[in-house]
């Protein structure tokens, strides 16, 4: 197959065919890198080094991965395992900051891409290759994340990306599979395409692609039951927080990394975390997407009703537009702004008090907060309580109706004696 005409190259971090002996491949070893892989030698005539990132996808065999790329003509292919890095830089801020993209997105994809983007710069100089290619094409948003963040990162290197090259589409890209003996897992009859790590698992392509059409979850979903067939008896689940981060399950001390896969499993087998999202894409496109994250889900609803505990109204109201904010600039590529410093400082400050424990019942897709307890809990039971008490004047109460009432009712009356 030959490189189509209709792509130039416009930007000066895209590399051209001749400056360059040897590049960096993301590869992932499905459709678009498996076969981009092939392409890459024979379009550009350079050698192929691979790197596989491991930030928890439950779905590929690693070493596999890695010796197809091998077959497939790569000069070295690497696999970096980067699980705890990815959870305890990243995932530990995501649930700090209630990630939530447009109702139910916890930002799986967009956090990994920054670290697949650390790891591959340095991965890069390490192996002498001054230009790295990646799988994206140029309708979504991994594009602009991996090229933002690489040429952030290191303003020397340069950028292949074949898909934009090439055009082809899903049926095109089977066909060239199949023409090569390169094996995949799509074809016509299960035509989804999937992006995953430990933080969620995102399902696109088919009937999903079509909003008036309903997604058949059954053949979708990959972590998760439909809810009509999940677990008949309800669950309730322990999580212990340490200043906004889960340090224990069920009162056994764990890693985040190993408390995400727990409730990957147990959030999997209750049917939650599960979203229909319209997503708005950064380049102006609406798509739809499946989503599942049951852990991210889980920890974000417990996190966040411990947050409410201990925050009075205007901390949350204010956290709630940082974290909006937070989850929009991280969708965004623009994890390296200096402005997400400034965000993050605030996140980190507020979630100083955000410990304790919280009790998260699971029953057929639902989730859902029955008890928290924190020693900065701002909740008083002599308070708060309707039964009788002396901690509470209710003689101060009806000064305060009328002082609070006061520009209400004068405004009310002020407009309905006058005409405007």
């Amino acid at each position: 197959m030959k490189t189509t005409n209709h792509y130039q190259k416009v930007a000066s971090h895209e590399a051209h065919k001749g400056t360059f002996e040897k590049c960096l491949l993301l590869y992932s070893g499905g459709l678009d890198t498996s076969i981009l892989l092939k392409w890459i030698q024979e379009q550009y005539e350079c050698d192929v080094v691979t790197l596989t990132v491991d930030i928890g996808q439950t779905a590929d065999d690693l070493e596999a991965i890695k010796q197809k790329a091998i077959r497939l003509g790569a000069k070295k292919a690497i696999v970096y395992d980067a699980k705890d890095e990815f959870a305890e830089e990243l995932l530990s801020l995501a649930i700090k900051a209630n990630a939530d993209y447009q109702g139910g997105y916890a930002l799986g994809c967009p956090l990994g891409r920054v670290k697949i983007s650390q790891i591959a710069v340095k991965t890069a100089a390490e192996e002498n290759c001054t230009v790295i290619a990646h799988g994206c094409t140029g309708k979504g948003n991994d594009q602009i994340r991996f090229e933002s963040y690489i040429t952030t990162l290191n303003p020397e290197m340069k950028t292949i990306a074949p898909v934009r090259e090439w055009s082809m589409g899903r049926d095109e890209q089977i066909k060239y599979a199949e023409k090569h003996n390169i094996p995949i897992i799509q074809s016509k009859l299960t035509p989804y395409s999937y992006d995953e790590n430990m933080w969620g698992n995102t399902a696109e392509g088919g009937e999903i692609e079509h909003p008036e059409n309903i997604p058949v979850l059954e053949q979708i979903l990959k972590w998760c039951c439909v809810p009509e067939k999940a677990c008949y008896h309800n669950e309730i689940l322990e999580i212990e927080f340490k200043k906004g981060i889960p340090i224990a399950l069920n009162g056994a001390k764990k890693s985040l990394t190993d408390i995400i896969a727990e409730l990957n499993k147990t959030g999997g087998d209750h049917g939650v975390g599960v979203f229909h999202l319209i997503e708005d894409r950064m380049i102006g496109l609406k798509v739809r997407g499946i989503y599942e994250n049951p852990a991210a889900s889980i920890l974000i609803a417990a996190h966040k009703k411990l947050e409410l505990l201990v925050s009075t109204r205007e901390e949350n109201e204010l956290k709630s537009f940082i974290d909006t904010k937070w989850a929009y600039l991280t969708y965004s590529a623009q994890w390296f702004d200096p402005v997400m410093k400034n965000i993050t400082s605030f996140i980190e400050s507020q979630n100083k008090k955000v410990t304790g424990t919280v009790k998260v019942k699971l029953y057929k897709g639902n989730i859902d907060v029955v008890a928290l307890t924190s020693p900065f809990s701002l909740f008083d039971y002599n308070l708060a309580t309707f039964e009788k008490n002396t901690a509470f004047n209710q003689n101060a109460a009806a000064g305060f109706i009328e002082l609070h009432n006061f520009a209400q009712k004068t405004a009310f009356h002020i407009q309905n004696s006058k005409t405007l």
